[in-house]
């Protein structure tokens, strides 16, 4: 036997009695009859707790428990008759089912198995982790067989296997469908914290006049901050980003996937910028010594920071999910930012760049809404701004190859400002700040408008002017 075959029927034929079925998958009969046996003694507490905690009857391994459980949360649902071992026999045997349940004798065994309902939770626990092992295994198997058959390319049966362990890992596969009366008393609760302050209804930007346009960036959704080139839209979302990283009361951590710059590029910027000290200052050697206390300072303060920078140029939909997923386990991130959405691409070979937009767009939007977090994306604009004429404002219609992204996106803003504007006034203007225009013009979930603010090149920093004073001024 040659090496090449002995290896492939190693590969084969490692874990035989797994793969084909032969060991029994994990499950515990004596704590999922424990949960049907505290429903039946205790159903008005008991069974809300265990759609609470198991959501349907998807968990129970054994079929005889399984539909026990459904039927008990019917009939709990249903009926104005108090839930017991009488009404559950009599549903079982008009419907036809109570002798392939196991009759009233092992209905009447099931309720005498404990003797208390105290550990009614730790019970849900168990039947709810060897599901999620069950899940695992049957996910596992699957893709081994995919791994050997499928024609898929290897980025996209990658992305499929990990999205379908990242629902396991968080929450199982529960029904995404919602009643409005299990969501009320949650959503009324969050309102009277955010009204009372207790809690932020999104993650605040240094903005105090856009917080109140768009109330910071939300969970899952969607912000697309639109400009053309060499405005600052990446300066502005680095501005984002390092403040909502080094906010004194929660230091988020954030990921930054940049297609343009570097790690390098990027962290330089974050770091003369937070220690107010100008980038080609290094260069043309211009730096002061007195300026070094700014800069150790400025370092000090970045390494408190949990920033994650991925400079992968060309990136796909799925990779970025792949890794966003990975970095929302592993790290608990609060906030993504892409630079910037026109340079992505999406699996395949399309033919029509605005369908693979469209795709990008949908999946990011997908992306925002798994994770429960907000995804700043930055987008450019097409040409026909600057064809309409001097003053003119951005419109939606500006996004280039637009596809569906207005459509995806909960918040559409444009930053605008006189690119002459620079090369027009003299270097002691500059330091003044340039006008710039955040247009926030369209928002699913709050106000449109306005936010002026000031523009700051050669420390790469926006400031908001209706804010600004002469303390707030950076030094020349």
């Amino acid at each position: 036997m040659n090496s090449e075959n002995y290896n492939k029927k190693q590969r084969t034929t490692k874990y035989p009695s797994l793969i084909s079925g032969e060991q029994p998958l994990p499950h515990n009969l004596e704590a999922e009859r424990a949960i049907i046996s505290a429903m039946l003694r205790e159903p008005d507490s008991c069974i809300d707790m265990g759609v609470e905690n198991l959501g349907d009857e998807k968990m129970f391994f054994s079929h005889v428990y399984r539909e026990l459980f459904k039927v008990l949360v019917k009939l709990k649902n249903s009926t104005t008759m108090e839930v017991d071992l009488i009404t559950l026999a009599h549903y079982l045997s008009n419907n036809n089912r109570l002798e392939e349940i196991g009759g009233e004798i092992f209905l009447a065994e099931i309720y005498d198995a404990i003797p208390t309902t105290a550990n009614f939770d730790a019970w849900c626990e168990i039947v709810r982790e060897l599901s999620q092992l069950r899940a695992m295994i049957n996910i596992c198997t699957e893709s081994v067989g995919k791994c050997y058959n499928s024609d898929e390319p290897i980025g996209s049966l990658i992305d499929e296997i990990e999205h379908k362990i990242f629902k396991i890992r968080h929450g199982h596969s529960k029904e995404a469908i919602i009643v409005l009366q299990q969501q009320l008393k949650s959503t009324f609760a969050n309102l009277m914290d955010i009204l009372n302050n207790k809690v932020e209804p999104g993650i605040p930007t240094q903005y105090p006049d856009l917080n109140k346009l768009v109330y910071g960036f939300k969970p899952g959704e969607m912000f697309v901050l639109a400009a053309r080139p060499s405005i600052g839209k990446t300066t502005l979302a680095l501005n984002f980003i390092r403040h909502v990283a080094l906010n004194g009361n929660h230091n988020y951590p954030v990921a930054f996937f940049s297609l343009e710059m570097t790690a390098e590029q990027i962290t330089r910027r974050l770091l003369c910028t937070e220690a107010n000290i100008q980038e080609k200052a290094f260069f043309d050697h211009t730096f002061k010594s007195s300026e070094i206390n700014n800069l150790t300072a400025a370092v000090g303060r970045l390494q408190q920071a949990k920033i994650f920078i991925d400079p992968t140029g060309s990136l796909d939909v799925s990779e970025l999910r792949s890794k966003a997923r990975r970095l929302k386990a592993e790290h608990d991130i609060k906030l993504i930012a892409i630079d910037y959405l026109q340079l992505m691409k999406a699996k395949g070979n399309s033919e029509n760049r605005q369908n693979e937009v469209a795709a990008i767009s949908s999946g990011i939007k997908a992306l925002a809404k798994e994770l429960n977090i907000p995804i700043l994306v930055l987008a450019q604009l097409n040409r026909d701004i600057e064809k309409s004429g001097a003053g003119a404002l951005p419109k939606l219609s500006h996004l280039r190859e637009s596809g569906s992204i207005e459509q995806d996106a909960d918040v559409v803003a444009f930053l605008h400002r006189d690119r002459d504007q620079a090369k027009n006034r003299q270097d002691e203007d500059i330091t003044q700040g340039l006008e710039s225009l955040f247009i926030v013009e369209k928002n699913r979930n709050g106000q449109t408008g306005i936010v002026k603010m000031l523009f700051f090149p050669e420390r790469m920093e926006f400031v908001s002017q209706s804010r600004f004073g002469e303390a707030d001024r950076p030094e020349g």
